[in-house]
């Protein structure tokens, strides 16, 4: 799997129907109303790692397989 930056997986969770709710620092916590799941990520400047990167596509539902 190739590596992601903080802002590409933002950009997927909003596809996916995730707002962001708030932002508790560097972390900004998003919340699907559909589906209740929540998921923060963390807004370094630099890309996340494989494991921050798969806890958030599990905590959001998201399949790391289907990810382009």
């Amino acid at each position: 799997m190739k590596s992601y930056t903080p802002k590409e997986i933002v950009d997927l969770l909003l596809k996916n129907g995730f707002k962001l709710i708030r932002v508790k620092g560097s972390h900004q916590i998003f919340f699907n109303e559909e589906t209740g799941l929540r998921t923060i990520v963390p807004m370094h400047n630099k890309d996340l790692k494989k494991g921050t990167l798969h806890g958030i596509l599990k905590q959001a539902g998201i399949d790391p397989e289907n990810m382009v």
